[in-house]
């Protein structure tokens, strides 16, 4: 396959094409009359290259095309759209870069056109008059961010807190007043209206750096240990309050950080100083769809990785927080504030309780805010896709009651997924907060065409709210953060879920030529990890939770057939393989499942183990969950698994878990996560932390977490007979070398601990906080200018496409004046009283 160094650097792909063309002009004559003679449509890659391999029946023949320019021009197209005579390719050389190009078959001529022009030849093939209306609502977020750096290197994409360091540098850099917006920004440092780093005596970056000279002279006088509150009173006399530290030597670094960026800029020092600052204290993290509680609720519909994940980001967020505010000399208490929705019908979980402190910290807590129609308070869960019509008076309840709670405002707010992220944007915009979202998975990639589909899929999915609240997400967030790069920008060769928002189309309702653009700096990549006081390698003796083990050996071992279990594991020496996930089509349990009946040799080697959802699709109230539990009774019965299958229903106890994972180890076995597409794949981390071999989709994060071939192995999630294969050869080498097994669990534990740890995520959060924080007041015309273009968009379409979401008629819906139930333990007076006015109590 010949490479991107074939192009001449100073052209296009419009500019090599005509050239490559003409190479092979008799086989692209043959195979563009191919491509054209099926009428319009839109055509991916795979169909492309099958319709060539046709053409070109010749194997030596086909390589030489494939291994020139053409070859790699073809390769690097992600759609084609074919308009007779023409065809328009959608051409992505790296990742964030696109070209367009049209070709019309008669005479291989090719013209460069813009997004907008291949956007309506995909129209044309779904709604010819909408393509052709000149009217047509056309959205384009770039138009206010022309005067914005943005990354210039694919490489770069996802480390854009550096970047901003950078920008920052060169914005303040020059004649001494260039510094003034920073000294604007120290001014307007505060807590509870008490001044922080310093004060009006210091109006001045001249007066600043002065001080900052007879600061120093001071400091080094003292001795390291010093308590700021020895020198509180002299400082604050020349200007200085307190933030800088909690010793004299923790004040003296601080100072010099300032000193350097006042006096020569560089972004290393920029971003220490920056990142340093006491600007962070109180915290609101919005994730309001599925059952959100810490007991109870994994493998409720909609609630899975992302409880987990925000449980473990509480605890890690708390504890760097204290630190933080420890070493900057503050005696601050932080608050963390985790708002889900309040449902009253809450299947025996905590998800009817106002407000719930988390487990293992000691300043955070959830947060419930009931869903209300105009009927009252709605009691029972709604699926993710239909929360839309809910969502702006959920944002304007949980604004009220976190600035009664908290006693002001939060110092940032993230999002999480698509229904999180748009109430933090609603939020955020009103009170004028740092924003950050966190997408998880965006359902965009999911399903393919589900753009210009999206009348088909609307009644079941609601896509046209979805897409159009992320996409105002990502554009009115301060920083995004995702875990991995394959989640901004994919792969060389398949888009990420951001980057496949960059453009696209709804025909009918609006043509997004410029969504978002991935080499935008607010994108940044932090990595979580797993509570590694739970999921702990399974060699560990003297920490295993042996009380879980009669437990665990009835749910893999009994052969009775009840509401936890099903099927039976007729040899128990066997290694098992194991998935763990919610019961949907993206997690592709069915699929691994299938692969497993149809590979005798897999079957013989190994056996199979699957927890999720539960047995009974008519209890399931999730429509996708429905048919896949039909789907997995189907397949068991199909292939014969009873007696090699054990299907677990869903469990939500997470000690009881991290044992279960560590049960499988000892028997040798293996964690396998099959996922048509994961975003990140906490599971993932989980079973490496258990010392289980793991195999991983090759679509999405898990791709970057494993080495594939050295800490785990990537399989491909739509070629199953090659998957089930490689496990199978995995297992037959390790009949073969007992030591092999053993090599793949060290060297994911190893894996693990150098890049995936909770700690070092915390800290780059906050990091990003801090930094993102002056990066938006640095900013704030532009970004005003931008925000009254997202409101316009959200009042004029989004607001209107929510009336298509149907509510559901509740007979018995709580009416709105009276409250919710009681928190069930003791709150201070002042968080009591101001919960009990905000729910009528």
């Amino acid at each position: 396959m010949a490479s991107a160094s074939s192009l001449k650097r100073s052209d296009s792909i419009a500019d090599n094409m005509p050239d490559a063309l003409k190479q092979s002009r008799y086989h692209m004559k043959r195979c563009f009359v191919r491509y054209i003679e099926k009428g319009k449509r839109i055509m991916k890659l795979h169909h492309l290259m099958d319709e060539l391999n046709e053409v070109i029946d010749d194997e030596d023949v086909r390589t030489q095309v494939l291994e020139g320019l053409l070859g790699y021009i073809l390769c690097s197209t992600q759609e084609a759209v074919v308009m007779p005579p023409h065809v328009a390719f959608a051409i992505r050389p790296n990742p964030g870069f696109w070209e367009f190009v049209k070709v019309n078959s008669d005479d291989l001529s090719v013209e460069a056109i813009t997004v907008t022009d291949f956007l309506k030849f995909k129209e044309l093939v779904f709604d010819e008059d909408w393509a052709k209306d000149e009217n047509a609502l056309e959205v384009d977020f770039g138009a206010y961010e022309f005067s914005l750096p943005h990354l210039t290197l694919s490489s770069s994409i996802g480390n854009g807190i550096s970047f901003v360091s950078k920008f920052v540098t060169a914005k303040l850099s020059g004649r001494q007043d260039c510094a003034q917006p920073l000294v604007d920004y120290l001014l307007s440092l505060d807590n509870q209206g008490e001044k922080l780093m310093i004060n009006d005596n210091l109006n001045t970056a001249e007066k600043l750096q002065m001080a900052l000279i007879v600061a120093e002279v001071s400091l080094s006088a003292l001795p390291k240990d010093t308590p700021f509150q020895k020198f509180e009173l002299r400082f604050k006399e020349w200007g200085f309050e307190k933030g800088w530290g909690h010793t004299a030597e923790r004040v003296r670094e601080t100072m010099r950080s300032l000193s350097e960026v006042l006096q020569a800029p560089d972004p290393l020092h920029m971003e220490k100083f920056l990142t340093s600052l006491p600007i962070l204290f109180n915290v609101v993290i919005f994730s309001p769809h599925g059952y959100f509680g810490q007991a109870d609720v994994l493998g409720l519909p909609d609630t899975g990785g992302q409880v987990v994940y925000i449980l473990d980001q509480v605890k890690a967020l708390e504890e760097e927080l204290l630190l933080r505010i420890k070493q900057q000399g503050l005696y601050i208490k932080p608050q963390i504030v985790v708002v889900t929705r309040l449902i009253p019908d809450a299947r025996g979980t905590k998800c009817n309780q106002e407000l719930e402190p988390i487990e293992g910290t000691k300043h955070s807590n959830i947060l419930r805010v009931p869903f209300k129609t105009d009927k009252g308070i709605l009691h029972r869960w709604v699926s993710r896709f239909d929360v839309y019509p809910y969502l702006e008076g959920f944002a304007q309840d949980a604004t009220t009651m976190i600035l009664e709670f908290l006693g002001g405002k939060p110092d940032l707010i993230i999002g999480n997924y698509s229904d999180g992220n748009l109430v933090a944007s609603l939020m955020a915009s009103k009170l004028g907060i740092t924003q950050a979202t966190i997408a998880h998975a965006l359902e965009k990639t999911k399903y393919e065409d589900s753009d210009v589909k999206w009348k088909e899929l609307d009644p079941k999915y609601h896509f046209s709210c979805q897409f159009i609240a992320d996409t105002i997400a990502m554009n009115a967030t301060d920083f995004i953060i995702a875990s991995t790069f394959q989640e901004i920008a994919g792969s060389k060769d398949r888009p990420g879920q951001y980057e496949s928002h960059t453009a696209f189309t709804l025909p009918g309702l609006c043509r997004v030529v410029k969504g978002i653009d991935v080499l935008d700096p607010k994108f940044n990549i932090a990595a979580p990890g797993a509570d590694q006081s739970v999921y702990f390698p399974y060699t560990e003796q003297q920490r295993r939770l042996t009380k879980f083990h009669p437990e665990i050996e009835e749910l893999l071992y009994n052969k009775e057939d009840n509401n936890e279990h099903i099927g039976y594991l007729a040899e128990r020496k066997k290694p098992i393989i194991f998935s763990m996930a919610r019961l949907d089509v993206v997690k592709n349990l069915t699929g691994l499942t299938e692969w497993y009946g149809k590979n005798k040799r897999l079957r013989n080697l190994v056996n199979l183990v699957i927890v999720g959802a539960f047995f009974d699709p008519s209890k399931s109230k999730d429509r996708e969950e429905t048919a896949e539990i039909k789907k997995m009774h189907a397949l068991m019965e199909k292939y014969q698994l009873k007696g090699q299958m054990r299907w677990i229903a869903a469990q939500s106890d997470r000690l009881r878990n991290g044992e279960l994972y560590r049960c499988i180890a000892d028997t040798k076995g293996a964690f396998v996560q099959p996922a048509l597409y994961e975003a990140f794949g906490l599971t993932v981390i989980e079973a490496m932390n258990c010392g289980l071999p793991t195999f991983a989709t090759n679509q999405g994060g898990p791709a970057e977490i494993i080495v594939d071939g050295v800490s785990g192995f990537h399989i491909d999630p739509y070629n199953g007979d090659e998957s089930s294969d490689k496990i199978a050869d995995f297992f037959e080498a390790c009949k073969v070398d007992p030591t092999y097994w053993n090599k793949f669990s060290t060297e994911g534990l190893k894996r693990i601990n150098e890049c995936y740890t909770w700690k070092i995520y915390a800290n780059k959060m906050l990091n990003m906080g801090c930094m993102y924080s002056f990066w938006k007041q640095l900013n704030k015309g532009q970004k005003l200018a931008k925000q009254r273009y997202i409101e316009m968009f959200y009042n004029l379409l989004f607001k209107n496409l929510v009336k298509n979401v149907p509510v559901p008629n509740e007979e018995a819906q709580q009416p709105m004046s009276e409250p919710a139930v009681k928190p069930q333990h003791s709150l201070s007076k002042r968080s009591q009283s101001r919960l009990q006015r905000l729910f009528g109590a």
